[in-house]
């Protein structure tokens, strides 16, 4: 079976959320442009509003991160990769997954889990008048985003293994 076959279901799963991460960009933008409009022509704030705002932002970074790195949108230091060679590109991608990506990842997944459920059993919301309720929901998004990271670092460790395997 082929790397793209063994992969396709962390594939079409991280394409997934790219799209919701997409969609929710969009509502975002709406709501900004609503809340905005609302603060300014006719002087009416809402904390609630921009608590969501910041709701929204949250998703779509945290949806959108391994989608970034499916789309090779993640950061990294282009001016110097892109002079290298193919070979030493997938070596480089070997290397940053292994002894960066995944054991942050999953360092982060583990810390996170505990901060996510002491939220959960608090039932944390916002503390400022007016603010919403279920923050709780937010911060659960903290291990999902890592969880979705981590199949998509491993996705990206077996396709630069494989390159350097047919390179050799």
């Amino acid at each position: 079976m082929t790397e793209q076959g063994k992969f396709a279901f962390i594939r079409l799963l991280i394409r997934s959320v790219g799209a919701l991460s997409a969609a929710v960009l969009g509502m975002l933008v709406l709501l900004i442009v609503f809340d905005a409009t609302r603060r300014y022509l006719f002087h009416e704030g809402s904390v609630a509003l921009q608590e969501l705002e910041w709701h929204l932002f949250d998703v779509v970074i945290m949806l959108g991160v391994a989608y970034a790195m499916h789309r090779g949108a993640h950061v990294r230091v282009d001016i110097f990769y892109d002079r290298f060679s193919e070979r030493t590109k997938h070596l480089v991608n070997v290397v940053t997954m292994l002894f960066f990506v995944l054991p942050v990842s999953v360092l982060i997944l583990f810390v996170s889990f505990d901060f996510v459920m002491m939220s959960f059993t608090q039932m944390e919301a916002s503390s400022d008048p007016g603010g919403l309720p279920y923050r709780f929901l937010v911060k659960a998004l903290i291990p999902l985003a890592f969880a979705l990271l981590i199949l998509q670092a491993l996705r990206e460790l077996a396709h630069a293994w494989q390159a350097l395997k047919e390179n050799v």
